[in-house]
């Protein structure tokens, strides 16, 4: 069953997830999942004292993930040399799980059913032609800098330069990624018929002058509303 947040930069939504939270541990129950990490992902901060139940869950999914993948860092490219990068527990319990763990945290399994549905919305919203009824999706998009001297503050300003119809920039928060470096998660909300995610990376983010602060973007989740 598919249990979907939102809204979580807002006391609103933390509030949601804190009430949704008493008397469990995790999102799906005692053990923690994939559920988990995509929530960690969306929530901007560690909650406050006015949400208990959701900051004590925050510190426990902070804590499990630092643990389990501990200064990892492959992929960023830097020049023309390979460099450490990214290192984030939600990115990495994507690629593999602790070997003591494999059933609580298994996110590189089987493609899921919501999977296949999520990445064939993907496709649809590139299609030209125009349905009928417009839907919407929510994206949560990795972006990441060149190397540990970008300012982040003006690549979160540059990529939310980025302006059309049907698209809507949400929460963002800076993650470590290693070695001093740090990506920018941001959530954006998309009108399916009017705009594709690849063409907002191909022909904005990663091309002047924007290009200036951002070397490369990751789709981190894409699933409808």
């Amino acid at each position: 069953m598919a249990i979907t947040f939102t809204d979580l930069h807002t006391e609103s939504g933390l509030k949601s997830l804190n009430d949704f939270l008493a008397g469990k541990s995790y999102i799906s129950g005692d053990k923690i999942s994939k559920d988990d990490v995509k929530v960690y992902a969306a929530v901007v901060a560690k909650p406050g004292d006015a949400f208990p139940n959701a900051s004590k869950w925050y510190a426990s999914v902070d804590s499990l993930l630092a643990k389990s993948f501990p200064g990892k860092a492959v992929g960023v490219s830097i020049a023309s040399q390979s460099a450490p990068a990214d290192t984030t527990p939600a990115k990495e319990a994507a690629k593999e799980a602790p070997a003591d763990d494999d059933d609580d945290l298994d996110l590189f399994g089987d493609e899921t059913e919501e999977e296949k549905k999520a990445a064939e919305a993907r496709e649809a919203s590139k299609a030209p032609a125009k349905k009928k009824e417009s839907g919407k999706s929510s994206v949560l998009l990795d972006v990441k800098p060149w190397d540990d001297e970008t300012d982040m503050k003006k690549l979160e300003e540059a990529v939310r330069s980025v302006e059309m119809p049907g698209l809507l920039w949400g929460a963002a928060k800076l993650v470590p990624v290693g070695y001093g470096i740090k990506k920018l998660t941001i959530m954006m909300t998309i009108v399916d018929d009017l705009v594709s995610v690849d063409t907002i990376i191909e022909d904005h983010l990663t091309v002047e002058p924007i290009n200036e602060y951002v070397q490369s973007c990751d789709i981190v989740a894409f699933n409808k509303i």
